[in-house]
Parts: structure tokens; sequence; C-alpha cells
């Protein structure tokens, strides 16, 4: 299993360095978040002693049973929620979670911001934003962007490093390289408002993005990723089992 694991990480970096180099980047420019939603803590503890210790999770149950596995791992974890957050899981979140990566609405904001008060926390947090304004995926619309940057100025204990989106989920009516183009157009997109927002209302006065998954990290990378966030391309055995 460690030797399995071990080639896909290595495989799956080369592709993520690969692909940053074709966009003219470092290697190291472009980070790694290992999605460990579908597989046990065992392969999540087995990352961490390949140096993997960006961890993704999509729901807080999930992230809180793991990190109770894990918590006297050493090294340890870093763990990203990049999940839909409801308010009600959210004092957890803030607890347990170093970067949040789907905050959408200044209602979301003001429920962090009193938590990480009370618990003495600095959470890292991404506004989410819609890549499709007809999508029923969570996040923030294009236009109202600039109003939740700016209402997310005035939390003093959230540190705002960036901003996050999915990319439309591939059609099956079109082609691969439509499909691909697609993604492409969402990164790009997103790179666009980021580019139009205050650089001072974000941690050292730059727009961090939070795009590309397993299908379409490649195309995020060169649109001007910062993060991937990756599971299946790299535990594609286990979530191939029934």
């Amino acid at each position: 299993m460690t030797s399995a694991l071990t080639d896909r990480l290595a495989a799956l970096r080369g592709r993520i360095a690969r692909a940053a180099e074709r966009s003219g980047r470092e290697a190291s420019a472009v980070g790694l978040i290992a999605v460990t939603k579908s597989v046990d803590v065992e392969q999540a503890g087995l990352l961490l002693a390949l140096g993997q210790l960006d961890l993704g999770e999509n729901r807080v149950q999930e992230l809180e049973r793991k990190h109770a596995a894990l918590r006297e791992s050493s090294p340890a974890p870093v763990w990203h929620l990049i999940g839909h957050l409801q308010t009600n899981k959210a004092r957890r979140a803030v607890e347990l979670a170093t970067a949040i990566h789907s905050v959408d609405s200044p209602r979301l904001l003001d429920t962090l911001e009193r938590l990480a008060t009370e618990l003495g926390r600095r959470p890292r947090v991404y506004l989410e934003v819609k890549s499709d304004a007809r999508s029923e995926r969570s996040g923030v619309e294009a236009q109202d962007l600039a109003a939740l940057v700016e209402h997310a100025q005035r939390a003093a204990h959230l540190e705002l490093v960036g901003l996050m989106t999915l990319a439309p989920a591939p059609d099956p009516l079109r082609t691969a390289s439509e499909n691909s183009e697609r993604a492409r157009a969402s990164f790009r997109a997103l790179a666009d408002l980021a580019r139009a927002l205050p650089r001072e209302a974000f941690v050292a006065e730059r727009v961090e993005l939070s795009m590309g998954m397993s299908q379409d990290f490649e195309e995020a990378i060169a649109e001007g990723a910062d993060r991937v966030r990756i599971g299946s391309a790299l535990f594609a055995d286990e979530e191939s089992r029934p």
C-alpha cells in the first residue's frame, strides 16, 4: 500500500510540476491539497509520512474524525475544509481547520469571525465564487464579490488569503477538448476577478487562487492556480472499489 501511494503521489507531483513549468512558474508555486474524503485514516497517515501535509476534507464530521485520529502525528497535518460549510457546523470548522475554502456569504463571515474571536483562532479563508451564475453550486455571484471582500476586511480574526471556485461539471455531450476549454474559461474568469480586487485586502497583499481538481487541475494551473485540490487522481485504486 505504501509503495503504491508513494508512486501515485510522485506521479501527481510530477504532473503538477510540468503544468507549472508550462505556465512559466516554478513547481513550488503550486501547492497540493490531498483530498482524503474517500479514504481511511491509515491512507491519510501514510500521506503525512510521505511529506504531504496539506489534507482536505469536504465535511466537518469527517474532518473531525480524521483530526482526532491523527492529532498526535508527527509531522502534523494541515487541514483544509473545502466543502460547503453550514453555519451550525462552523464552530468545529474553526476549531479544527487551518483554512476554510468555501466562505460564500456575509452571514458565514460574521459567524466565523465571532467564533474565531471566542476560540482564539485565526483561520485562513477563501471566498468561494460561482463559476457560472446558472449553477446550483454554492458560491458568491461575481458581481457581489467586491462587497464580500470589503465585508471580510472588517473581520479582524480571519485571514483573507484568496478565492476559490469549482469548474462546471464535464458535459457528456461535449468533447474532452470542449470540456477542457470550459474549465479553463471558468478558471480564467476567477483570475480576472482576482486582478480587479484590492490586493491590500488579502494576506501578503496577493490573491491566492484555490482552483482545480483531479479532472481539471492542469487547466487550473495554466490559468494561475496557487492551490489544487486533488483526491481521485491520487487515490484512484481506492475510489474504484465498490
